[in-house]
Formats: structure tokens, sequence, C-alpha cells
């Protein structure tokens, strides 16, 4: 097993040859540089000493920089590779990486986690697998600037973030602000097409079912005087009153919180808000992977869709499509790749000296989709 690596090792090994320091170093970082017989020379010396070439993290310490980004992400790790929408975002951000040969560190923003419940992080690019806390492992992992994807406003990550003096960018939420740099969609303008397409339709009663709204762990009814901690689920909701009020269709909403955005959640989310609210012609979902779920659990028990109820997601996921679904398009991947390049044009702006410019903020478009699942209340 080779032992742990040190500029001291390398240094050894070019007293035992009689050789440069620069020499030896060139055949673990420039082999085209040497010449056969030398790097044979080197290569088995360094073989019987169990010597496998200069610490890489401690020589991009020396460069200044970590040739990797971290990503913090909404939730557990798990989240980025079961919300559909995030692994859309996350193969965006992983695009981009791959253009300028960065790696990828992903991070939990620790959001709900109790107790006893161990947050994790994963690297990716340099093959490597670690176990890190959340914000505490931002506060020390070798990263050279960092995306956080979709967070709380008062996300203590963010703080995290801040105080390690890299270049930020904040994907969706909390919305732009001077002290970072900002890519998503006008979450507001959203809630306001899907409101405005409903009562068009003639629909007055309209319910919620949607994600987590607080860094608190729940489901059940939301209060209509509760103000939620995450910007883009306020955004789409005030949007969705503005948008049904435009054709006088009553500003209350009956909203159903649910602790994740999956299916799972979205089938129960549904079913709980009908039982409360039984006169509801239409439900908003706030994801797709909400929708799909409300349409399976309304299939389950006899609610004709679009007939007794009309259903709406956000996202436009690849199965919202094939189930007919009227949903809001974003473009995901392509929220990653913007995310990631503006982070990586600060980076390098960053490490060639220069004064860094304004805090800039990407909207980028969307599109209602209406499909099979809307149609005038019966």
């Amino acid at each position: 097993m080779p032992r742990p690596l040190s500029d001291g090792s390398l240094r050894s090994l070019a007293r035992a040859l009689d050789l440069s320091t620069a020499t030896v170093s060139n055949v673990f970082n420039r082999p085209e540089r040497v010449g056969a017989a030398t790097l044979a020379r080197v290569l088995a010396e360094a073989e019987r000493i169990g010597y496998a070439g200069p610490d890489p993290a401690a020589r991009q310490l020396r460069r200044g920089r970590a040739d990797a980004i971290g990503l913090v992400l909404t939730d557990a790790l798990p989240f980025a590779f079961e919300d559909h929408a995030a692994v859309g975002f996350l193969a965006g951000v992983a695009q981009a990486c791959e253009e300028t040969g960065r790696s990828l560190v992903m991070l939990p923003s620790g959001s709900g986690s109790g107790p006893g419940r161990a947050a994790g992080a994963l690297a990716l690019g340099g093959g490597s697998v670690s176990a890190l806390g959340g914000v505490p492992a931002l506060g020390s992992v070798a990263i050279d600037g960092v995306i956080v994807y979709s967070v709380g406003d008062r996300e203590p990550v963010l703080a995290a973030a801040q105080a390690r003096r890299i270049p930020i960018v904040v994907v969706d939420q909390p919305h732009a602000d001077p002290a970072w740099d900002w890519v998503g969609i006008d979450d507001r303008a959203v809630g306001v097409a899907v409101g405005e397409h409903l009562a068009q339709l003639g629909h007055r009663r309209v319910g919620v079912v949607a994600p987590r709204l607080s860094r608190a762990r729940r489901n059940g009814p939301v209060s209509s005087g509760e103000v939620p901690d995450y910007a883009v689920l306020r955004a789409r909701v005030e949007g969705l009153r503005a948008g049904l009020a435009v054709h006088g269709a009553a500003a209350e909403i009956a909203i159903e919180e649910r602790t994740i955005s999956g299916e799972q959640a979205g089938a129960a989310g549904f079913a709980a808000l009908m039982a409360r609210h039984p006169t509801l012609t239409a439900v908003f979902c706030l994801s797709d992977e909400l929708a799909l779920g409300a349409l399976a659990r309304a299939a389950e028990l006899g609610i004709e869709v679009p007939g007794r109820v009309s259903i709406v997601g956000v996202d436009d996921i690849e199965r919202a499509a094939a189930a007919g679904l009227t949903t809001i398009e974003q473009p995901l991947q392509a929220k990653g790749a913007v995310a990631g390049r503006l982070l990586m044009a600060r980076i390098d702006e960053r490490l060639a000296g220069g004064r860094p410019g304004p805090a800039q903020a990407r909207m980028l478009p969307t599109t209602l989709h209406v499909r099979t699942t809307t149609a005038p209340p019966v």
C-alpha cells in the first residue's frame, strides 16, 4: 500500500536517484517531458519504496485553487437522484463541470435534519466519495465556488458560504440579492399563468399540494396566514391567487403541505386535500412529482380527471407529457448549465485577479403546456 504522499517524499526520491526534484515531479505530472529510461528508473524506485506521487490536494492548495465546485442541495443526498427535476438540474451542472475540467462536490443543506441524522457529501470527478456533514463540510471542503440549490430564506448554509468568501450562485431560492449571483425562473408568473388558466376554464374553488414550506418536517393543512420560508413556493401561491383574481375567482386557497416532493407525497396530499375540501374543482401541485402522485390517487379513488377535478403541475419532467399532465415547463438542465457556467466565470475572474462585477440575475423562460388533465368543471 503506498504510504501518505508529500513533497518531502518527492525530494527524498530525487536525492536517492541523484536527480532534480523538477525531473521527478515531471515523471508524475508531465511524463512526456522525461526520457523513457529516466521515467522507468523513477517509477521503479517509487514502486519499491511505496511512493505514489505528489499529493494532488496539497498541490492545488499551493496553486490557490481546488479545481472543484460545491453544490448545496435542498435536502439529503438521495434527493438529487430521486427527484426528476433535481436530476435534470444536476445534469446541467455536470455538463458545465465537464466543459472546464472541474470536479463537483455535492452537499446537503441539512434542512430538517433532526438530532442524530447525519448528512453526507459526495465528491464526483476525482473518483472519491467522502462522508461529511452539510454546513460544517462547507467550511472545510476544498472548493473554489459554490452553487446553492433551492434553500430557505434563513438557511445557515448561505451564511457559511458567504463566510468562505468564494463565488456563490444561488439557484431558485432565496431570490436575487446583491450578495450573490442568481439563476431561476419567475415563480410568481408561474402561479399567475396557472391561476388564469384555471379561472378561464371556470374554476373558482382551487387547492394546492405543496412540498415542505419551512425547515420543519410536517404533513398537513396550512393555515391561511402562514408565510412559507421558501421563496419559490411563496411566489407560486401568491401568483396563483393573483391569476385567479383576474377572472374574479376566490382568493382563499386551501393548501396541503407534504414533507417531500414525491409521487407518494402527492398521492397522500391530494387525498387529504380532497377529504378536507370536497368541493374543490382544481388542484395545483407545485411539482410534477406531486401532480403525478395526485393523478394516481385520483384514479384509485374513482375521482375523474379532469371531469370531477383538474390537476396542474410544474416542471414538465419527461413523464408529464405521457400522463397528459397540464404543467408549466421550466428548462431544468439549462438552469444547471447556466448556473455552472456563471460560477466558473466568477471563479476564473477571481483567479485572474480581476475586480468582480455586480451580482447577476439570470431569469429563464417558462411555458404553460395545456394537456388533458384540465377542463371546465362539471
